[in-house]
């Protein structure tokens, strides 16, 4: 079967390495001709685990190859994914110019059946501009060509991703036709070998649902930051609550650990399109709104948890040491992560910020340069530092050496944005610990 992904950005890479992995012939397609050299080289953009020995994999078998022209391999293809980005727009709203600009393209060139699927995350009627935009370029030519459009949102999560695609616990497709629907059915056989999980549904609700689902879980992760808060407050401990409640099997356990607030490229940028698409139709996300507002009052909490630990005084000239600087673990994206807002405000505040992540630190000099230091492990960041703010809940970050640790402090303040720790552990060893959701 042969296919074509354009866009080699996180889901049109990983799809594309995944795609051939079950034997499909795959051509990704991206403008930028020096990502695809490196692609070729075997170099890979983006960090995720098992990514970069899939797609060399691959290549070496000669079932996943790169170019910079649609136009060229269009016609040898059964099946084009659209996966390039959707950035959200001034508005909130997802800019959809690169979508259209792929439609365009494929208007221009078509000369046999094929079935374009819209893979990026983008708002419902989508797919209808996509098929509209097509149809233009074809009466233009004055061809007949038939073809659909269908939409198949992916759900993969950075940091398992290739597992996440590998064994979907669910596949959403929207088609409008037996002939979309047979195609895209035979495509995804070989990853529900054992249980048949395709979703066929319409073209808007498939869209739809990626959105409601990502709005889904950002909003459990802003009403546990909420209790969090509210914990603290009256004295309660938000981790015995999050137990209580998940042990309700309505509610289920997962999404509900309290934090510093949500980033990446999908819940931020979801949510407030999510929040437009109602708006555009007179209706208003009460929910969402608040959602967002939430967590972007979580992203600054350790900030409020700082000052006040050195009650009221100034932070003017403090170092203070961050642990994590990637929106979650086992990623170097950095899009909307709470370690920008906080390295923000701390250096607004005075401060003199040590940093230190496994895989963003690259990421995060790319984004700010030079403004914090970054240090070679999660000991010499925290040389003498007056705190050390946990950000990102990496592995390697779970079972330090406090005493090494408490050695190379300057004060022993700890701030645990995702309260991975052991209070009971600090306390024995001298340290002033603060987590979120407890006292």
């Amino acid at each position: 079967m042969n296919i074509a992904i354009v866009g080699t950005g996180y889901v049109g890479l990983v799809s594309g390495a995944c795609f051939a992995d079950t034997g499909a012939n795959v051509t990704c397609v991206d403008v930028d001709a020096a990502k695809i050299e490196r692609l070729k080289k075997g170099e890979i953009p983006i960090y995720e685990p098992g990514l970069d020995e899939l797609v060399l994999k691959n290549v070496n078998a000669g079932r996943l190859k790169f170019t910079t022209s649609l136009a060229d391999i269009l016609n040898d293809q059964e099946i084009v994914f659209s996966a390039v980005g959707t950035p959200p727009d001034e508005d909130g709203s997802a800019d959809l110019k690169y979508v259209l600009q792929v439609a365009e393209t494929i208007g221009q060139n078509l000369d046999k059946y094929m079935v374009v699927v819209t893979k990026s995350t983008v708002p419902v009627g989508t797919a209808q501009k996509v098929h509209d935009t097509i149809q233009r370029e074809l009466d233009k030519r004055g061809s007949k060509v038939e073809f659909d459009v269908a939409s198949n949102p992916e759900f993969l999560k950075e940091g398992n991703a290739i597992k996440d695609f590998m064994s979907p616990d669910r596949v959403v497709v929207g088609v409008e036709s037996e002939r979309a629907k047979k195609l895209l059915s035979r495509l995804y056989k070989p990853f529900m070998m054992n249980n048949f999980r395709v979703i066929f549904m319409d073209v808007p609700s498939a869209e739809m649902t990626k959105y409601a689902a990502n709005s889904m879980l950002a909003t459990r992760i802003s009403f546990m930051n909420d209790i969090a808060n509210l914990c603290e407050l009256v004295g309660a401990d938000v981790n015995m609550v999050r137990q209580g409640i998940g042990s309700d099997t309505r509610i289920g356990r997962k999404f509900l650990f309290p934090g510093c607030g949500y980033g990446g490229s999908c819940f931020p940028k979801d949510v407030k399109a999510l929040i437009k698409t109602a708006d555009q139709n007179g209706y208003s996300m009460e929910v969402l709104k608040a959602v967002e507002e939430v967590n972007e009052r979580q992203k600054s909490l350790l900030f409020r948890k700082l000052q006040a630990a050195f009650e009221g005084e100034s932070l003017q000239g403090k170092t203070v040491a961050l642990w994590g600087l990637s929106f979650k673990p086992e990623t170097d994206d950095m899009r909307e992560s709470t370690a920008l807002v906080m390295i923000d405000l701390l250096l607004k505040a005075g401060c003199r910020v040590r940093a230190y992540d496994p895989v963003a630190m690259d990421e995060c000099r790319r984004r700010i340069g030079d403004q914090v230091e970054y240090c070679r492990d999660m000991y010499d960041c925290v040389l003498d530092a007056d705190a050390l703010l946990l950000l990102t809940e990496w592995k390697e970050f779970r079972l330090p050496s406090w005493e090494v640790v408490g050695k190379a402090m300057k004060h022993r303040l700890v701030i645990d944005g995702r309260n991975i720790f052991d209070h009971v552990e600090l306390a024995e060893a001298g340290f002033d610990y603060h987590c979120i959701g407890k006292k």
